[in-house]
C-alpha cells in the first residue's frame, strides 16, 4: 500500500505519514523544499516507516505531474496545498494575482493530482482522496481573503468529487480546520492524521470539521484588542 502526501511539512504531514506509516503504507512525501523533505524523510525512517521524498512545487503543473509519475500508483492521497500560496492577503486587498497564487497550489494542484493518480483507482476499483483545508472554506473570513477563496473553491472540488464517485470504489474526505494546529489543540496534527485514517477506513463520512468556529473567532477578536 502507498500514500502520497502533498504540501508535506513538519506538522500535518508528518503526523499523516506517521499514521499510515504504523499502518503499513510505503509514504511519499510531496514538497517545495528539498532539505525539509530529506529530514522527514529521516524522521520517518528511524522510525521504521518506509519514506520517499519528491520535491515539486504544487503549482507546477508539470514538476508536480512529474513527482507523481515517479510516485507511480498511489491507494490513498492526501492534498494539504491551501497554504501554499506566497502571502495571505485580506478581503479588501485581494488582487488578481493574490487570488491567483492561493489557487495554483490549492485548486489546481488538486485538479492536477487528481488527474493523475485517480485513473488507476477506478481500474482498480478502490482508492482514497483526502484534502485538509482551513474553516475560511466554509464560513469566510476576511482576513483569510485570497486563501478563503481558494479553500473554498478546494471544498466545492472535493465535495463534487465525493458525489461523481458515489459507488465507484473511490472515496473522497475533506477536513476543515478551525483551529490553531497545535499540540494541545483540537485540531493537533495527530487529530487530523487520525481524522484523516478514519475517513479512509471508515469511508462513511465526506466531511469532518475540527474546531470550533465561535472558539476561532473569540480568539482572533481578543488577538486583534491586544494589537491595538
Amino acid at each position: 500500500m502507498k500514500i502520497a502526501i502533498l504540501g508535506a511539512g513538519p506538522g500535518i504531514g508528518l503526523a499523516v505519514a506517521r499514521r499510515f506509516g504504523k499502518e503499513g503504507f510505503e509514504v511519499a512525501m510531496v514538497a517545495r523544499n528539498h532539505d525539509r523533505l530529506a529530514e522527514l524523510t529521516r524522521t520517518l525512517a528511524a522510525e521504521g516507516v518506509r519514506a520517499a521524498a519528491h520535491p515539486a512545487d504544487l503549482a507546477d503543473e508539470a514538476a508536480l505531474g512529474a513527482a507523481l509519475d515517479r510516485i507511480g500508483p498511489v491507494d490513498v492521497l492526501v492534498h494539504n496545498g491551501v497554504g501554499t500560496g506566497e502571502a495571505r492577503t485580506p478581503v479588501l486587498d485581494v488582487t488578481r494575482r493574490s487570488a491567483q497564487d492561493a489557487i495554483d497550489g490549492a485548486v489546481l494542484g488538486a485538479v492536477t493530482a487528481v488527474r493523475a493518480v485517480l485513473p488507476g483507482m477506478l481500474e482498480r476499483g478502490s482508492g482514497t482522496l483526502l484534502f485538509t483545508s482551513g474553516i475560511s472554506a466554509v464560513h469566510p473570513l476576511p482576513f483569510l481573503g485570497n486563501i478563503g477563496i481558494a479553500a473554498a473553491g478546494l471544498r466545492n472540488y472535493a465535495l463534487s468529487l465525493a458525489e461523481a464517485l458515489r459507488d465507484r470504489g473511490v472515496h473522497v474526505g475533506h477536513v476543515p480546520i478551525a483551529a490553531a494546529v497545535t499540540p494541545d489543540s483540537p485540531a493537533s496534527p495527530e487529530i487530523v492524521a487520525d481524522t484523516h485514517w478514519s475517513l479512509h477506513t471508515g469511508r462513511d463520512r465526506h466531511e469532518v470539521t475540527l474546531g470550533d468556529l465561535a472558539v476561532l473567532q473569540a480568539a482572533m477578536a481578543a488577538h486583534a484588542a491586544q494589537s491595538v
